[in-house]
């Protein structure tokens, strides 16, 4: 789904607020729950909020947001679903690891997700095309494109050296298939792979000491909420 197509969902939904909540409250309420900190995520707010004012819904004026962030601890995201669904929003955001979590707070209010997997395979819609239910949003099946990536890096990396590659295992619904798909590729073109894990900023020198040791040639990094936040720790640390 196109960025402009998700946001005139999203727009469309709250568009359709039924009118017994309007008398309830005087906007629309968006529910926005993110697995991640919200100074990791400053700039991806601001693109949010300018999506929201091109379908003409305006923070403060016409449509009141309740942010909710777990700061990776992951779980807590179930408790800030159920809260946010508490206050019965026209739709519930899940973004920054947290879209398992608002897909289960609720069946009924829509939600709008983004993450790295596959949707249909996850169980989280009937088909792309015709999805059901009521989750809708982007993914980026980063799960199905890691195969891609260990050939780019097979052709950069002299052969002979290792190639080491970052997993969050708790990223629970593309971890176990990422690790699958990496392990499938080294085996497809002969190369040894090492996989360390890493699930939080103080596990990231622990991984990268192994990485070191095991003296790799370079290094495949998960697409994951976590790693995307602290991009800036893994680029020190790599360099």
């Amino acid at each position: 789904m196109r960025r402009r197509e998700l946001i005139s969902l999203l727009g469309g939904a709250l568009a359709a607020w039924p009118l017994a909540a309007q008398g309830q409250q005087q906007t629309p309420l968006v529910g926005f729950l993110n697995g991640q900190t919200a100074a990791g995520f400053t700039h991806l707010i601001a693109a949010f909020k300018q999506g929201l004012n091109e379908t003409g819904f305006f923070e403060g004026q016409n449509v009141t947001i309740e942010y909710r962030w777990a700061d990776q601890h992951f779980d807590r995201l179930p408790e800030l679903a159920a809260d946010l669904v508490r206050r019965q929003p026209a739709v519930l955001v899940g973004t920054g690891g947290a879209h398992i979590a608002a897909i289960a707070a609720t069946k009924t209010i829509p939600i709008v997700v983004s993450f790295g997997g596959n949707p249909v395979k996850l169980g989280f819609v009937t088909s792309l095309n015709r999805p059901g239910g009521n989750v809708t949003g982007m993914t980026v099946f980063s799960d199905e494109l890691e195969a891609k990536r260990f050939e780019l890096i097979n052709e950069i990396v002299p052969r002979g050296l290792v190639v080491g590659y970052l997993l969050d295992p708790k990223f629970s619904d593309a971890a176990e298939s990422e690790r699958t798909a990496i392990e499938t590729a080294a085996r497809t073109f002969g190369r040894e792979v090492r996989i360390v894990e890493a699930s939080s900023d103080a596990d990231l020198n622990k991984a990268f000491a192994i990485l070191q040791q095991a003296r790799v040639g370079g290094l495949v990094i998960s697409s994951t909420p976590l790693f995307n936040n602290l991009r800036d720790n893994i680029l020190a640390l790599t360099t």
